[in-house]
């Protein structure tokens, strides 16, 4: 990386983080939250529910379909809960070390808003849902034909950057969204505001990593980058399916349910759209995702 490409990442994030400062807020008082929330109306939108294009959702009574949203909901905030949490694991051990003397300041502001994401999304789970589901997430550790810090952190920074994207992808719909409950739409629009800014910062981070990795690894390599990061952004869409989600809905056969939904190419046309927009990042940074490209 040349010095005048360190010196623009520097002032970018620099405006990012003063914009952050600016807009701070404690999470503890932002919102109010009611007693209960009324199972007799939507819970996330109606685009973004699993069974949305799919001859399931025709099967399924007004009643069952809110009821079905009420933890669809639900496993969104604790798919965010436990990416966070990762997350924040593996940007504090980044955090002072050398090398990234540059970003601290911006990945301060970074762990406290993520810190004040979890909470609030905890709270929403418990309090509405009386639990958080567990992780089943799959691992993806780094193979030893990955090892070593710049490839390490680039992998890591494009994790971070591909759950935010997904994640920010439902945020905008749901702030927005006049059938849900204000208190819904309003954890939606704060975490896409803040989301905005970390998007924004991950994607000048993840590309300074890369353009080091770039002048260092043969393509064939650098492919294989592109594949793990592939295989890691089709294992983030497949969490949406929660056979637990089915089961709690009163849906029957639930494992059945999922299996036979989550690859209908009804449901991969959705997968591109949540992804569309890290696809094209990905892309166009050095092409080791393909355009077009669906989970």
């Amino acid at each position: 990386m040349t010095q005048y490409e360190h010196e623009g990442l520097v002032r970018k994030l620099a405006r990012l983080t003063s914009a952050s400062v600016s807009g701070d807020y404690n999470p503890h008082t932002r919102f109010e939250w009611p007693e209960s929330l009324s199972e007799d109306q939507l819970w996330m939108s109606c685009e973004l529910l699993s069974v949305y294009d799919t001859v399931l959702i025709e099967q399924l009574s007004e009643q069952q379909l809110k009821r079905l949203s009420k933890w669809e909901s639900i496993n969104f905030y604790s798919l965010n809960i436990h990416g966070i949490r990762e997350l924040l694991i593996e940007v504090s051990r980044r955090l002072h070390a050398p090398g990234y003397e540059a970003l601290a300041e911006f990945l301060h502001r970074f762990l406290g808003e993520e810190n004040d994401h979890m909470w609030f999304f905890a709270q929403f789970c418990l309090r509405y849902g009386r639990k958080v589901y567990p992780d089943k997430s799959i691992k993806f550790p780094v193979s030893e034909e990955f090892r070593g810090p710049d490839v390490e952190s680039f992998l890591i920074f494009s994790r971070i950057l591909i759950f935010e994207e997904l994640v920010d992808h439902f945020n905008m719909c749901m702030g927005k969204d006049a059938a849900l409950h204000p208190l819904i739409r309003q954890i939606n629009a704060v975490h896409h505001e803040d989301e905005s800014r970390h998007i924004a910062g991950g994607r000048e981070i993840v590309k300074s990593l890369y353009a080091r990795l770039a002048s260092t690894l043969s393509r064939e390599k650098l492919e294989a980058l592109g594949t793990y990061l592939k295989s890691y952004m089709t294992a983030s869409v497949d969490a949406l399916y929660n056979p637990s989600v089915y089961r709690d809905a009163g849906l029957p056969d639930p494992f059945k349910c999922r299996n036979e939904i989550v690859k209908l190419p009804a449901r991969r046309e959705h997968h591109r759209k949540f992804t569309h927009r890290t696809v094209s990042f990905l892309n166009k940074m050095g092409g080791i995702v393909e355009q077009g490209f669906a989970p």
